[in-house]
This record gives C-alpha cells, sequence and structure tokens, in this order.
C-alpha cells in the first residue's frame, strides 16, 4: 500500500473538519441553493474518491470501490452518523441544494455510459458467436428468475410502492442479472487474457449482457412512468427501442464517422470533435427519451457508434477519458454512496435480508454463467474462470441502482443493500478471476494465434488510421489510387484524395465518374477477398480536396488534420538532382509522417487498374524501413492471388569463416521473420539470399530474372534540405522494369 495515498486521504478528512463550518456559516446566511456548498461538495468528492481509488487499485480492486468508498464515508453511513450537524452543513437536504449535485451527476451517468459504450467492442461479441451469446441468455436469465423471485418476497416496507411490485420485481432481477464489462475487463486485461480464448468470451458475454440489460432497463423504465402495466406503452417502448437501435447501426453509425471526421477537417476550435461528440451523445439521450425510454440507452449506443469510428484519435479518446475518469466518476459514484445509509444494517431484518440479496446474486449469477459456458462448450474450469468474472456488478450495478432511486422503483433501504451487494461482489470478483485464470493451460492452437496477433499488431498498416492520397490527372496517379484503395480495402481505412495540379478543381467534380480517382479506390477496395473467417471486404469512406494553393501549402493544411501515410502518384517522379522530380519534392515537403512514392512502369501504365495480382518483390534488411515495407506488400497480397518474394542481399566484403556463417544465421533469422508476415494471411511466400558487393544491383538482376511486376521498398528517409532516400532506392527507382512502390519511414 502506498502511504503518500493515506496521508493523502487523512489531510482531506482534515480539510473537511476545517470547512464543515464555513459550510455551516453558508448554509445559515442563505436560504437558497449555495454555490460555495456545491464546489465544496464536489472538491471533497473528487478528492477522497481519487484518494481512496488510488489506495485500492494499489491493493488488486478497482478505483470505482475507492470511490463508492468516499461517498460511504462522506455520508450517513460515517460522517453524518459521527458529526451530524456538520454533515447536515455540507450535505444539506434542502431539495434544491441536492438538486445541483444531482444534476451534475445525472449528466455524470450518460458520460459513463457514454465512456461504456466506447469501450464495447461489438466486433469481438460477433467473433466469439454463438458460445458468448448462449453463455449470456443462461447468465442473464438465471439470476433475473432470482431476483424478480425475491422482489416478489420483499416486505412492503422495502418498496416505495407496495401497489407497483411487478415493475420493482422486474427492476430488481435486472440488477442482479447485469455484469460490469469495465470491471471485467480490467481484471482481465491486468492478468493478460485479453486475446486469450477464454478471455475474448469473458468480455463478449460482459458486452452482450450490457447491451440487453441497457435495453431492458429502459423498457421498464416506460413502465415505470406509465405506472401500470399497459401493453399497447410496453409495446411502443419495444418497437421504439428496436427502431432506435435498428437505425442507430445502420445510418447512425455512417452519420456519427461523418461528423466526427467533419469537425476534424473543417473545425480548427480546441476539442472540436470532443464537442461534437458530446452533442451527438446528447441528442441519441433526447431521442430515447423522446420515444419513452431511459436516456442512458441513447448514450451508450452514443458511445458505441463513436468508439468504431475509425479516425477516433489516441488523444482525443485519451481525453474525453480523462474528463470523465476525473471529474464525473468520482462525483457520480460518491453521490452514490452518499445515498447509501449502511446504518441501516444494524436492523437484524435488513442485515438478513442484504445476505440473501448478496447470496441469490452471486449465486443465480455464477450459477447462470457456469451452466451457459458448459452448454456453450467449455471445460469446467473455463467455466469457474467466466463466472467469477461474471458476478462483479460494480458500476454498472450502481448506476442501475441510482437510476432506480431516481425513478421511484427503489426505496433508500433498497437501494443501499443493493449498493452494498455491488461492492462486495466487486471486491470478492478480483482475486477470484486471477485464481481461475491462473490454472488455464495455453492450448496449442490458441499459442499459435496469439504469436499471430502479437505479429500483426507491430505492423505499420494495422495501426494506420487515415489515408492521404495526392494525385494528379496521370496514369501513374491512377496506379497510385489503385493501390491505395488496396491498403484501404483491408481494414475499412478512410481515404482523403488531395487534387493536386493546374485542373484539381475538375478532377474533383469528376469523383462520382468511373474513371475517377475516388472510383478507382473504392474499386480496388472491392476487390479485397476473404483471408480467413473474420476478415472480409470493407467499404471504404472516400473524401475528395481541391486546393487552389501550391501543392505544398495544400498538403500541409491536410496533414494537421492526423494522417497515418501520404500516397503519392504524380506523373513525373524521376527526376532532378537527387533523383525526384520537382513536384514530388514539393508534395512531399511539408508531411512530416510516413511516405509511399507510387512509381508505375509498363502495364500498370497502360491500364492502372485492371488487376489486383501482383508478383511482389521485397528487399529486406532487418531494419524497421524494410520491415515496413514488407507489411505494405503483405497488406497489397490480401488483395488476390498474389505470391510475394523476400529478398536479402548480403554484402560480400564480410570477412572470416566465423563472419560469414554468423552473417547468414542472421540474415536466415531476418527472412523468417519477415515471412511469417505473409503465413498470418496464407499468402504465398518464397525467400532468397544474394550475396553482391551492390545491393542495389543484386535487386536489379532479380526483378529481371524473376519476372515481378511491382517492388515495395522500404526506406529510410535522409535528412536533408532535399528529399532523398539513399542511393540504393535512388538507384532502383530509376532504373527497375517494375513498378516501385517506395514505403519511407
Amino acid at each position: 500500500m502506498n502511504w503518500r495515498s493515506v496521508r493523502l486521504t487523512f489531510w482531506v478528512f482534515v480539510i473537511v473538519v476545517l470547512t464543515a463550518p464555513l459550510a455551516e456559516a453558508a448554509a445559515e446566511s442563505a436560504g437558497r441553493p449555495s454555490e460555495f456548498i456545491l464546489i465544496l461538495q464536489i472538491v471533497l468528492l473528487i478528492a477522497i474518491g481519487r484518494g481512496l481509488g488510488e489506495i485500492m487499485q494499489r491493493i488488486g480492486q478497482p478505483s470505482v470501490i475507492g470511490e463508492l468508498l468516499a461517498g460511504l464515508l462522506l455520508g450517513p453511513s460515517l460522517f453524518g452518523w459521527v458529526w451530524p450537524s456538520a454533515h447536515a452543513a455540507i450535505f444539506p437536504p434542502v431539495a434544491e441544494q441536492k438538486a445541483l449535485i444531482e444534476g451534475v451527476a445525472q449528466f455524470g451517468i450518460l458520460l459513463l455510459l457514454l465512456l461504456t459504450g466506447m469501450e464495447t467492442d461489438l466486433g469481438l461479441a460477433r467473433k466469439v458467436g454463438r458460445a458468448a451469446i448462449i453463455i449470456s441468455i443462461a447468465g442473464i436469465i438465471v439470476p433475473f428468475l432470482c431476483g424478480f423471485a425475491l422482489g416478489q418476497y420483499l416486505p412492503d416496507s422495502l418498496l416505495p410502492h407496495p401497489e407497483a411490485r411487478l415493475v420493482a420485481s422486474l427492476f430488481l432481477g435486472t440488477a442482479l442479472s447485469i455484469s460490469s464489462v469495465k470491471i471485467v475487463a480490467v481484471v482481465v486485461r491486468e492478468m493478460n487474457f485479453m486475446r486469450r480464448n477464454v478471455g475474448q468470451i469473458i468480455i463478449a458475454t460482459a458486452i452482450i449482457d450490457d447491451t440487453i440489460g441497457w435495453i431492458i432497463i429502459a423498457v421498464i423504465f416506460s413502465l415505470a412512468s406509465q405506472g401500470t402495466i399497459d401493453l399497447l406503452s410496453v409495446g411502443q417502448a419495444v418497437l421504439g427501442t428496436l427502431v432506435f437501435l435498428a437505425v442507430s447501426f445502420t445510418i447512425g453509425r455512417r452519420l456519427a464517422f461523418r461528423l466526427i471526421r467533419w469537425a476534424n477537417d473543417t473545425l480548427v476550435s480546441a476539442s472540436a470533435v470532443i464537442t461534437v461528440i458530446l452533442l451527438l451523445m446528447g441528442s441519441m439521450a433526447l431521442i430515447t427519451h423522446a420515444i419513452g425510454v431511459h436516456t442512458v440507452l441513447g448514450a451508450f449506443v452514443a458511445g458505441i457508434l463513436v468508439g468504431e469510428s475509425p479516425i477516433l484519435t489516441r488523444q482525443i479518446d485519451e481525453r474525453l477519458r480523462g474528463l470523465i475518469t476525473s471529474l464525473f466518476m468520482p462525483v457520480f459514484f460518491g453521490l452514490a454512496g452518499l445515498n447509501a445509509d449502511l446504518t441501516v444494517l444494524r436492523d437484524p431484518n435488513l442485515l438478513w435480508l442484504t445476505a440473501l440479496l448478496v447470496l441469490i446474486a452471486s449465486i443465480g449469477k455464477f450459477g447462470g454463467a457456469f451452466v451457459g459456458g458448459s452448454l456453450g462448450g467449455m471445460n469446467r474450469y473455463e467455466c469457474f474462470a467466466l463466472a467469477s468474472g461474471m458476478n462483479a456488478r460494480g458500476s454498472t450495478e450502481v448506476i442501475i441502482a441510482s437510476i432506480g432511486l431516481f425513478m421511484g422503483v427503489l426505496s433508500q433501504n433498497l437501494f443501499s443493500m443493493i449498493v452494498t451487494m455491488a461492492i462486495l461482489t466487486t471486491i470478492a470478483m478480483p482475486p477470484m478471476l486471477r485464481s481461475a485464470l491462473s490454472r488455464l493451460p495455453m492450448k496449442a492452437d490458441e499459442k499459435e494465434r496469439l504469436e499471430r496477433e502479437e505479429l500483426e499488431e507491430k505492423g505499420f498498416t494495422a495501426n494506420l488510421e487515415r489515408l492521404l492520397l495526392a494525385v494528379d490527372e496521370s496514369a501513374n496517379a491512377k496506379f497510385a489510387s489503385h493501390l491505395a484503395g488496396l491498403l484501404a480495402g483491408t481494414r475499412g481505412i478512410p481515404v482523403t484524395v488531395l487534387h493536386i495540379g493546374a485542373r484539381a478543381k475538375r478532377q474533383e467534380r469528376k469523383r462520382d465518374e468511373q474513371e475517377s480517382h475516388e472510383s478507382a479506390v473504392k474499386s480496388a477496395a472491392r476487390t479485397i477477398v476473404d483471408s480467413g473467417p473474420d476478415e472480409a471486404a470493407r467499404e471504404v469512406d472516400v473524401t475528395t480536396r481541391a486546393k487552389s494553393k501550391k501543392s505544398g501549402d495544400a498538403i500541409i493544411d491536410e496533414a494537421r488534420k492526423g494522417f497515418g501515410l501520404l500516397i503519392v502518384g504524380t506523373e513525373k517522379v524521376v527526376g532532378g538532382k537527387n533523383g525526384f522530380d520537382e513536384r514530388i519534392e514539393d508534395v512531399t515537403a511539408g508531411f512530416d509522417g510516413p511516405l509511399a512514392i507510387v512509381a508505375a512502369r509498363d502495364s500498370h501504365l497502360e491500364q492502372p487498374a485492371a488487376s489486383s495480382s501482383f508478383r511482389i518483390l521485397v528487399p529486406v534488411s532487418g531494419s524497421g524501413a524494410s520491415r515496413r515495407g514488407a507489411d505494405v506488400a503483405v497488406a497489397l497480397a490480401r488483395a488476390g492471388s498474389t505470391s510475394v518474394r523476400f529478398l536479402h542481399v548480403s554484402n560480400t566484403r564480410d570477412k572470416g569463416r566465423r563472419g560469414k556463417n554468423a552473417s547468414l544465421l542472421q540474415q536466415e533469422a531476418i527472412l523468417r521473420d519477415i515471412g511469417s508476415l505473409a503465413a498470418r494471411y496464407a499468402i504465398q511466400s518464397t525467400t532468397a539470399i544474394r550475396a553482391s558487393a551492390s545491393p542495389e544491383q543484386a535487386v536489379l538482376r532479380e526483378i529481371a530474372s524473376s519476372g515481378v511486376d511491382l517492388v515495395v521498398l522500404g526506406a529510410d528517409r535522409v535528412q536533408g534540405e532535399n528529399l532523398s532516400f539513399g542511393g540504393v532506392a535512388s538507384s532502383i527507382l530509376e532504373n527497375s522494369t517494375a513498378s516501385v512502390l517506395l514505403v519511407s519511414s
């Protein structure tokens, strides 16, 4: 444990003691809501919540437990019990004052659901498929029935409206059946099980649980709003929810992406993308409220759409996440702790009922998930790990309980019991899950898959978010568009086509015509064939830009929007004192990131987009630049029946037999490492080692003898005033009879 965190929390309590008299004075002097008290409440909840959260994380518990404990310590469970007058001064029971902090907390709920949605990987749920669905359904039905049955037998004194017991029972059943995907994901990630088979099933099941749970909560909210069971109202709520989800995941997905891209590319104000995301969340929350379901569903779906946006940069994601976790999470969960009064558990009857609630919730969720895992084909050790993970309620449970309290479905005592259950099940989950996962051996096929995925994650193309394509009206530009489409199609990467040259505006107007660069990009992307069950051709979004400025200035304007690779295709490539034409120099001067310069030859000039099948040669040296070139070549090879040949040229000036043997072993290791990239996608590949004092001549001879039609060459940029990649790259670019794609670091 970090004693600095303990001391920090201690001093915060000292501040509470010192500020209590000020709060009492402020409360006495003002008969209306006090801004001073609101700020004091927020400061205390953040300071103590974050301090205790730090302590919890250092002892292996989720930080949300510390934020809940902060509210419990500041609430009637401790502070209000020890010093009632000071507690009443800082947290006055005046409706107007409570409304201020509750307004912050209610908006915090929406932001928390936005963040949960952003962390929801629907692709993972689809990938795991049948097993996760079976486990999720069983893991929901069993605890739901247990919770519903418990609600039917609860004493009337625990229900705010005993006449509406059915709604309370439905709500309690939902509260017991849902899991916290955030808590589960933290522990699974901490154990390095995120990509393991059982880890993927656990996360996917929690995602499905969350999604189904929020839909049920939205429908129950509609029931509670009506006050009675009105089949027409229920039908409208269910139909409205289904229509909302259908529109969101079709039209809404594309609209969300376009809005985020528009804000990123057009607006110049600070944090424009975050503003658009918040507006999107608020709009979807209002839509769900208008159709009669809770606003949390709209915020959750908005988060999913935002998380799937291909241009949500890591910086934007971290800013938004930082705002939510540092401000709204400690305020919301702290307020939930404030609303829970654990002193009521001194009543033996309530204590017994709370223990029964924890027992039923744990047995129901554990048993349901275990049975579901068995039906899904998992062994008993995997089922135990799954059931251990699913039993954590955490933040999700507290959000649901807070909604129930706000709706009037839960009484104050029942709310306190549910919060207690959420804390206990969440504290118990991490050690149980760690113990269960540590006993699971790794299977051979699972090990092979993990090694392939680890290899892919290191790749260059796997981390591309956007492509910038700078082209004129030449045939070489058309071939560059074709290659850009093949790269983009493997992962659905958005492409921005920047028309440069004297007639750029006219080319922009042709973007919908068959011979346009935009059409070439889209057509190439559609040719991607399936390389496995989880990989298929994706529709590529293409944006058109045409600048009246000089090419270099236009690139500078676009580069600030964030692109992972600039692909350049112009009529003339080779020329000038350093090997490149002046236009290539001008275009690349304003872009600091990786470049891909295209030089088409022979048939690729005559029919630039005729084929997606190439015979590719990739010179490799073991450098990061050559590996990047190999990664791009493999991405292109996924477009069709393409063969790849990896060539390593050894220097004949190596002296000594031992040195030669060591060099040969190193070269073979380099080729094996590069060849594994092609093996990941079952791409036909060959390797060769050539000895030569002139690497460029060895590569050119290989081009002539092997009949390749595309050379993908990775090269480092040489520092200087002019664009240069060294003598080897310049010689190959100038003398190659095959087309060249020069990829720079």
